[in-house]
């Protein structure tokens, strides 16, 4: 299978797995620190489309590849308009990567009214509810469907 296949299966499975989790596991054990596992699984389907697209990108249109994810983003942005991708769902999904840097490096995680806050060492917050998983599993669902249809 090529790379991109491969980066495309990968995502697909991650966005089942947060899927699933936001929809009915969520639903029967109403645990906020799950909303965590979510997002991760989340994070990690956005990334895995990402790579497809890039991958698929590369082999294609010859387009160049570099071993730092940023730079990789960054062409991943200047290419986006090709998969009908608006600036308001790239800034979301910058919006992800950039949470999930937060969630690695923070000190500390916690459950407030129905929230879970990440603490970061120098005491600033943000914020994960119900809501906000679910604005970014619908993103993801739609990565994943301009993906497929550039790919496949």
């Amino acid at each position: 299978m090529e790379r991109y296949e491969e980066n495309l299966k990968e995502a697909a499975r991650h966005l089942q797995i947060a899927d699933h989790m936001t929809y009915v596991t969520f639903q029967l054990v109403n645990e906020y620190r799950l909303l965590i596992k979510i997002f991760d699984e989340i994070y990690f389907s956005v990334i895995g489309c990402i790579n497809a697209i890039l991958n698929y990108e590369a082999r294609y249109n010859g387009i160049r590849l570099y071993s730092a994810f940023n730079d990789n983003f960054a062409t991943f942005v200047g290419i986006a308009k090709n998969y009908n991708l608006s600036n308001e769902q790239i800034k979301k999904i910058k919006e992800i990567i950039n949470l999930n840097n937060k969630h690695q490096e923070s000190a500390m995680e916690f459950v407030r009214q129905e929230r879970v806050v990440i603490m970061s060492d120098s005491l600033g917050t943000k914020v994960i509810d119900l809501i906000t998983i679910k604005k970014y599993l619908l993103l993801a669902k739609e990565l994943m469907v301009r993906a497929r249809k550039g790919v496949v």
